[in-house]
């Protein structure tokens, strides 16, 4: 483990490989069973509720009768989540062609809104949890398997595939510090 700022980081983040498959784990991480969908900022509470006009329409009929019953977060401040369906997926998924896709990003792309998709979603594999500091763990799922493939044999470090929301959560000189550390780790 390593310190860059107020960050604890766990060492594999820094080394590992990866590059989403999609066409491969066909979205499973906006699909895992488990109950509670992703981590959300408390702030974050507020941006879904600014976007779901906008993402609202990519989404099913079951989608959009469960957050008309539950509605668009569960939890209390400090443990927000984005509610699933039936235990599974994310209530924000829409399915293309076999693969889950999230309608905020969706939205996001369209220029529809300016929120892109919960910051733990843009961040996986890469977990953050808060114990006075920040710990960033890689967490290695067996649904990512083709990503760690996929980023080996490309070459794609996980640090550098997870550049723009790593900066979205730390800015730019974190990331540089966070670059050059592991960068000196590598290095014979």
């Amino acid at each position: 483990m390593f310190v860059i700022g107020e960050a604890v980081i766990d060492d594999a983040a820094g080394r590992a490989s990866f590059c989403c498959d999609l066409p491969a784990c066909r979205g499973a991480c906006c699909t895992l069973p488990g109950g509670r969908g992703a981590p959300l900022e408390d702030d974050e509470v507020l941006e879904i509720a600014k976007a779901f006009p906008a993402a609202r329409q990519f989404l099913g009929e079951k989608s959009i009768r469960a957050v008309a019953s539950a509605g668009l977060t569960e939890g209390v401040k400090g443990d927000f989540a984005t509610p699933c369906l039936e235990g599974m997926e994310c209530v924000f998924v829409y399915f293309e062609d076999g693969v889950a896709r999230c309608s905020f990003e969706r939205a996001f792309e369209r220029g529809l809104t300016d929120w892109r998709k919960p910051l733990s979603c843009h961040l996986f594999p890469i977990r953050i949890r808060h114990y006075g500091k920040e710990f960033i763990r890689y967490e290695m799922i067996e649904e990512c398997a083709p990503g760690r493939r996929k980023g080996e044999t490309a070459g794609i470090p996980l640090r550098e595939f997870l550049r723009e929301p790593l900066i979205r959560r730390y800015g730019e000189a974190w990331y540089r510090k966070f670059i050059e550390h592991c960068n000196s780790r590598t290095e014979p």
